[in-house]
């Protein structure tokens, strides 16, 4: 089905992937090949590849250890019948990582999950996608590539080197500058929201466990850039 002309499906799906903090996790059983479904909690890697953290005793971790194939969806959580809501559904293969980037994004969006990262069955994930299917609504049901929902970071090194310290001074010293770009820029309630993520594409920012994305109109890759490119976007909040 074609989309409708003022539908922009990456952009949708790009907007999922990164608001996205629970999903629903289809594996197949080990042994028999039977599907099964869990719900998983998932944030993202910088380039938006999708991570999780879970147990070796869970079945799913056994099915994916046996057969690494496996599919996620996330669906936006709107209030309403969910069919009436968008989602997206992730295809590909999972693999067990230990890097410590993927580890420190994960906690940034899901900080409940120190307590069980440091378990011995526990391990990060990391999820390299073959494709995705996004429906959206009536006319926007579309297929696409995972170079059309991925973000490029190769040329970006020196932003995503420097994340940990952007998060960390957007937090201490701009916390009323986030607070205006959730609710001036992007329409949210009010209150004590945090910057939680930052790649070429966007900014995330998170309260409790909403989370939204916050869209550069030009891609990013330089701390130096981003300054100028934050100050620009807290002054439209400012005069909203």
């Amino acid at each position: 089905m074609q989309p409708t002309v003022d539908f922009e499906p990456k952009a949708a799906a790009k907007k999922l992937l990164r608001e996205g903090r629970s999903a629903a996790l289809a594996t197949l059983m080990a042994g028999s090949g039977d599907p099964y479904c869990s719900l998983v909690n998932v944030a993202t890697a910088a380039d938006g590849a999708p991570l999780l953290l879970i147990s070796r005793l869970a079945v799913h971790t056994k099915n994916l250890l046996a057969d690494p194939r496996v599919s996620l969806m996330i669906d936006e959580r709107k209030a309403g019948d969910p069919l009436q809501g968008a989602r997206v559904m992730l295809m590909g293969a999972a693999a067990a990582t230990d890097d410590a980037d993927a580890r420190r994004r994960y906690l940034e969006r899901q900080p409940e999950a120190e307590m069980f990262a440091g378990f011995a069955d526990f391990a990060f994930y990391r999820l390299s996608l073959t494709g995705a299917h996004l429906v959206a609504g009536f006319g926007r049901i579309v297929d696409l590539k995972p170079a059309e929902i991925l973000t490029p970071v190769e040329d970006a090194a020196e932003l995503t080197a420097a994340e940990p310290d952007i998060l960390a001074h957007m937090n201490a010293d701009h916390g009323d500058t986030c607070r205006l770009y959730a609710t001036k820029l992007l329409g949210a309630a009010d209150g004590d929201w945090r910057c939680v993520g930052c790649d070429p594409e966007g900014l995330e920012l998170q309260l409790e466990r909403t989370a939204l994305r916050l869209p550069f109109p030009q891609r990013i890759r330089s701390p130096g850039v981003l300054r100028q490119m934050l100050k620009q976007l807290a002054d439209q909040a400012r005069a909203a």
